[in-house]
């Protein structure tokens, strides 16, 4: 067995294969998720259960967030129960979840007084990625706790690239989802056209993912959506948490950003229609 015990807060879509990673790898995993059930194939595969985010990482070498919002990084971070409680000194805690960089700065320097290395580490590549131990990890914080991590994020990752002190890892995740914002809107636009045009969309797919269109999205969601196959790789809930996100910190920086405000307000509209819990390919139900 590797001689690193993890804990892995935040058991969803992409934990639980990130775990099943990890577990692969002989690592020694305690979890945390709301609910025991919802890990119990992870729990028969080797993982140990815990019923609080403290109690998961009062021993472990590294610990692993990824939850939802920024409120629940908070929670988990510095609640009653939280990590912080209990995460021995000289450990290192890595945030995960897409979340705010001044959030990610607040636990560097928290972690840093109770003498903790702290990353900031969200990750692009949905569910497959996750699955496929392809992940691109866009990491934050000290060089030198980047280094030590790195084996580790290559048992479930392909492209780990650091960016820079705390906080850089989340900007660049804001970069990540602006990026696919606009584009989901090109995915899903391509894709009403050509069936309007009477086109056999498989074999219009064939043709330009390969050219200058091609995109991640392109090629994973796009048939997806051909399928009408709604199941989250990636909730629109935490996709609009994404977007507020990148518009707080786009305004603080007074940047106007009218593309990722329009994939927003369509992703708004689809919400309000009752589509937070589906996957964010979901976007073709707009023009129906």
């Amino acid at each position: 067995m590797n001689n690193k015990t993890i804990a892995f807060i935040g058991t969803g879509v992409m934990g639980t294969s990130i775990v099943r990673h990890l577990l692969n790898a002989s690592y020694e995993v305690h979890i945390f998720t709301r609910t025991a059930e919802k890990a119990q194939l992870l729990i028969e595969e080797g993982a140990v259960w815990h019923d609080t985010a403290a109690a998961a990482s009062e021993n472990a070498d590294i610990i692993f967030t990824m939850v939802g919002y920024p409120s629940d990084v908070e929670e988990v971070y510095f609640g009653e129960t939280g990590i912080f409680k209990t995460a021995k000194s000289h450990a290192i805690v890595v945030d995960m979840t897409t979340s705010q960089p001044t959030l990610a700065k607040k636990i560097r320097a928290f972690a840093k007084e109770k003498e903790i290395d702290s990353l900031d580490a969200p990750v692009s590549g949905g569910d497959v990625g996750a699955k496929n131990g392809t992940l691109s990890i866009m990491v934050g914080g000290e060089k030198d706790v980047f280094e030590k991590m790195k084996p580790i994020f290559d048992v479930f990752g392909q492209n780990i690239v650091y960016q820079g002190e705390a906080g850089a890892g989340q900007h660049t995740k804001m970069c990540n989802q602006i990026a696919i914002a606009t584009n989901m809107i090109g995915v899903a636009e391509a894709l009403v056209y050509g069936k309007k045009a009477g086109l056999d969309l498989e074999t219009v797919l064939k043709s330009i993912e390969a050219g200058a269109a091609g995109s991640w999205s392109l090629s994973n969601l796009g048939p997806r959506m051909m399928k009408g196959d709604q199941a989250p790789g990636f909730y629109i809930k935490h996709f609009l948490k994404d977007m507020r996100i990148a518009l707080e910190e786009a305004e603080q920086m007074g940047i106007h950003l009218p593309g990722l405000e329009l994939a927003k307000k369509m992703y708004d509209e689809l919400s309000a229609q009752g589509f937070d819990d589906n996957g964010t390919q979901s976007l073709i139900a707009y023009y129906n």
